[in-house]
């Protein structure tokens, strides 16, 4: 494995039966860059990254981070080696503020438990590390407000804080854009670049504009497959991305 590949994966499958939801899927994530992943709906992104963070296991394959094989861990210890992931549907404590929230997620690299107040070290490495990571997607003036108080585009903002609160070197982030409109997507394609010189970030994501601007690689997928992986120009460019998003120019025009 090459220094700059951060992880990989190795003709990794995921099966329901008869249904095959990502199938012989090899794909290599590179350090510093931000790597695309789009599709159809039903393609397979989703399933993708929850093997990724290890929420699924896979039918087949294998997964490697750092050239360590590592598809056989439980979740935490995925977390524990820096693969953070957020969801689709936002996912905070809505009672609580901004600093409490990312609290919960920074602990688990210091105490292995929910007990915040273990030791006054431990504490105090646990609110360091979330202030960071509210001053790196810039809620520093939202520290101390209740998250159910923010906007929409903030708590998503926030939701990414408490991937970064836990200390990765990859961020798995599923359509963190969903829902936003122009200003709120455009903070956050601003805060994914500037975030991309420092992680290797991996994104599903809709917004066909945003992720043109924003990938280094691109890979599509469709009803489980891996069509292309390549520079945005490339992916532009394969006819057979076309005839997944379009439909075959014959059938249109038999219809």
């Amino acid at each position: 494995m090459a220094n700059d590949i951060i992880l990989e994966t190795e003709s990794l499958s995921k099966h329901w039966g008869g249904i095959k939801a990502l199938n012989d899927i090899s794909l290599q994530f590179q350090d510093k860059q931000l790597h695309g992943v789009v599709g159809p709906n039903g393609a397979g992104k989703s399933t993708l990254l929850n093997m990724l963070c290890g929420t699924l296991k896979p039918t087949s394959g294998c997964i490697f981070h750092k050239g360590d094989q590592i598809e056989g861990m439980k979740p935490w210890k995925f977390v524990r080696r820096g693969i953070g992931r957020s969801f689709q549907k936002t996912n905070i404590y809505a009672d609580v503020t901004c600093l409490e929230n990312c609290a919960v997620a920074a602990q688990r690299r210091f105490t292995g438990s929910f007990n915040l107040f273990a030791s006054r070290h431990a504490n105090k490495l646990v609110r360091e590390a979330a202030e960071k990571a509210l001053c790196q997607v810039g809620l520093d003036s939202r520290i101390h407000t209740v998250a159910a108080e923010i906007s929409y585009g903030e708590q998503r903002q926030l939701e990414l804080a408490m991937v970064l609160a836990t200390d990765p070197c990859i961020l798995l982030l599923d359509e963190p854009m969903a829902g936003m409109g122009h200003e709120e997507s455009q903070r956050i394609i601003e805060l994914l670049n500037e975030l991309k010189q420092t992680y290797s970030i991996v994104l599903v994501e809709h917004d066909m504009d945003a992720i043109f601007e924003l990938s280094d690689q691109l890979t599509v997928l469709d009803n489980g497959t891996h069509l292309i992986t390549g520079t945005v120009d490339e992916v532009r460019n394969e006819p057979r991305v076309k005839e997944a998003y379009l439909g075959k120019e014959d059938e249109e025009e038999a219809a």
